[in-house]
């Protein structure tokens, strides 16, 4: 798969338009200016919008989301960066911080799409005009190889990689596409309109030109797991409830426990985020009897009850599930309380040009620590899970998401501070 690469940077107002004008001359530019300003008149304006508007505040002691009530629809994007120099990257976050301030309140980025000069490229490419917030949240991650690529410390910040930054294992099973896998850093557009989240990773992607190149991007629909567990558990492609027992984003004992980072390091009140590529083999599943889907989940495909139960949500008995179901193997009851959140997404990408659906889960889970969260689980899944007869693992990253902007700041100023 090719990598894409981003567009122009921009940053905010006419003024930057002009310097936008006077690139085309011949003047390089250097983003970061005036991200003050903006982060000031970003937060201004969130402060008048009104719940009605489906604004999601972005400053905040955590990022947004991650406990967030989950939207309904997704697209992540991972980044090389391709500059070493690590001033012009800091130049960039704050630029993305500003840009992302804005966006997530409805507002068109810079200048907007219009009424700038016409010479120029306005700031923001206008897809979204017209459009709500639509609950719109980004949130980033930083990969390993931020830190550290082949030996190399790249930016000067190899000794704060944080020890439960670790790079995931093999695990049994696994086909990952290295151009579907890592990345520097990762960008998390969630919103209620397809278009809305397109807008978000667009601008970013161009607004980083000369700095940052897409290595992968992955649009997802029907969210399969809810931080609102007295709402309706959603359904995966295979036509299932998954992840009854996730964490609700209103529980703060669960969510200080088993996804924000502790520590009085740059990470205190982040989270670490897995995000997996899961290929389902959904030809073969759709021709699986209904006996079979049932024993591979271990719970009713109506109504989503585990073996034993009569609903959903009724205690799990799992000495009543057969030994290789899902439920059984991951569910917090068979792992010493072991809980992740879940915010993962479905997708269809065409065929494989076999004449098979290339359809199946975007996972994506936040957790305090990849060590003691995904990797056991993974491992216990990956060694006798029955529903890996009809799922691959086909891409991978693990990434470390800072704690939430405060005002005045951008994302990771804690890392670069």
């Amino acid at each position: 798969m090719s990598r894409e690469v981003a567009a122009e940077p921009a940053t905010r107002g006419a003024q930057v338009s002009r310097r936008r004008m006077l690139g085309f001359s011949g003047l390089s530019v250097v983003a970061g200016a005036a991200v003050g300003a903006g982060l000031v008149s970003a937060a201004q304006a969130e402060e008048k919008q009104k719940p009605s508007d489906g604004v999601i505040p972005f400053f905040g002691g955590h990022q947004a989301g991650i406990a967030t009530p989950v939207q309904d629809r997704l697209h992540f994007a991972t980044f090389d960066v391709i500059t070493d120099d690590r001033a012009k990257l800091v130049a960039l976050l704050k630029d993305w911080t500003a840009a992302a301030a804005d966006l997530t309140t409805g507002r068109p980025h810079g200048a907007g799409a219009v009424g700038g000069i016409p010479e120029a490229p306005p700031d923001d490419t206008g897809e979204a005009l017209g459009l709500p917030a639509s609950r719109l949240t980004l949130t980033i991650g930083f990969g390993p190889t931020l830190f550290e690529k082949d030996g190399k410390d790249r930016f000067g910040i190899k000794g704060r990689r944080p020890a439960a930054l670790v790079d995931l294992p093999h695990f049994p099973g696994d086909a990952l596409d290295p151009d579907r896998s890592g990345g520097d850093l990762a960008v998390q557009a969630c919103s209620d309109d397809p278009q809305v989240a397109v807008h978000a990773i667009r601008n970013l992607a161009r607004i980083g030109f000369g700095i940052v190149a897409v290595r992968y991007s992955q649009l997802g629909f029907g969210k399969t797991s809810s931080t609102t567990p007295d709402a309706q558990t959603p359904r995966n492609l295979m036509g299932f409830k998954d992840g009854t027992s996730n964490v609700a984003g209103t529980d703060e004992t669960a969510l200080g426990r088993h996804v924000w980072a502790g520590g009085a390091d740059w990470m205190a009140g982040g989270s670490y985020l897995v995000a997996r590529r899961i290929r389902m083999h959904i030809e073969t599943w759709d021709r699986t009897s209904l006996k079979e889907q049932e024993d591979v989940f271990g719970r009713t495909k109506g109504e989503g009850a585990a073996y034993g139960n009569r609903r959903e949500r009724d205690k799990v008995d799992v000495a009543r599930l057969p030994a290789d179901s899902h439920v059984r193997l991951a569910g917090p009851d068979s792992n010493a309380g072991l809980r992740i959140l879940r915010r993962g997404y479905s997708f269809t990408d065409g065929s494989d040009g076999l004449g098979r659906l290339d359809a199946g889960l975007f996972f994506l889970a936040y957790q305090r620590d990849v060590r003691t969260g995904f990797i056991p689980l993974q491992h216990k899944l990956a060694a006798s899970d029955k529903l890996n007869e009809y799922i691959q693992h086909v891409g991978s990253g693990v990434f470390a998401c800072p704690p939430g902007v405060r005002r005045g700041g951008h994302w990771g100023d804690t890392l670069f501070a």
